[in-house]
């Protein structure tokens, strides 16, 4: 199968048809044919980046000094169903006080099989109730999961296809190689981590605190995907490593 064919989020598959007949022309009995249903899937690289890191400075009217944030993964590479461990940094120079801290992956499905539609799903957010008082630093480390289990009521989510009828993960990051032409790949699946800071005023929380506090916040790119199996990795299922999987 040719490497740069794309792979099998929202149910695309794969067909290999083998039958008897004595011309491609005539009608093919169910009986005389076998189909072996295919689904491509996506590897972790081998040689994964640098983790990310991302900073941000907001100054307020009536304070001398400013609010600092700073957020980093230790790689950007994570599994299906893995915890994701997103470090915070806060230097609070301010006279606002941080009420609560909410972190978001969201899903960015990009289709370009036949148009320039671009659909953003958040498959994951929690707010940490963690309290920065006015000239104070923080620094902590925040476990989030994005799952398909608590997204399936979702509509518009990029699943990484169906297995036996089944729906599986969340869609894989799309991976493009060098060379490859993201149009023949139909549709583009990544990830975003985002971290944004909840300030109050005088002990009265901003209304509304999401909308004026959004710009008090970083963003950090995320690889969600499968790791490379081995050959012993389940027996029978796996037809090679370089990501074909019967259904």
């Amino acid at each position: 199968m040719d490497a740069n064919l794309p792979c099998s989020p929202c149910g695309v598959d794969f067909e290999v048809k083998s039958f008897c007949a004595e011309n491609l022309d005539e009608k093919i009995p169910k009986s005389d044919s076998v189909q072996l249903v295919i689904r491509k899937v996506q590897f972790s690289p081998l040689e994964p980046g640098p983790g990310p890191w991302a900073q941000t400075t907001r100054s307020f009217f009536l304070s001398a000094q400013s609010l600092q944030l700073q957020a980093w993964m230790d790689r950007e590479v994570h599994y299906h169903g893995e915890a994701i461990s997103v470090h915070v940094s806060i230097n609070n120079y301010t006279n606002k006080i941080i009420k609560r801290i909410k972190i978001a992956v969201v899903q960015i499905t990009d289709v370009v099989l036949y148009s320039l539609d671009k659909y953003t799903k958040t498959v994951f957010i929690q707010e940490f109730t963690e309290t920065v008082t006015a000239n104070s630093s923080f620094s902590q480390t925040f476990a989030v999961t994005p799952l398909l289990a608590a997204n399936h009521q979702k509509q518009g989510l990029a699943l990484d296809g169906k297995l036996k009828h089944e729906a599986t993960n969340l869609a894989s990051s799309t991976i493009l190689r060098p060379g490859m032409k993201k149009e023949l790949l139909g549709i583009l699946v990544s990830y975003k981590v985002r971290v944004n800071l909840m300030l109050s005023y005088g002990g009265t929380p901003v209304t509304p605190p999401w909308n004026t506090c959004s710009d008090v916040g970083v963003e950090l790119p995320l690889i969600l995907i499968h790791p490379k199996p081995s050959h012993r990795d389940r027996p029978g299922k796996v037809l090679s490593t370089d990501g074909l999987r019967p259904d």
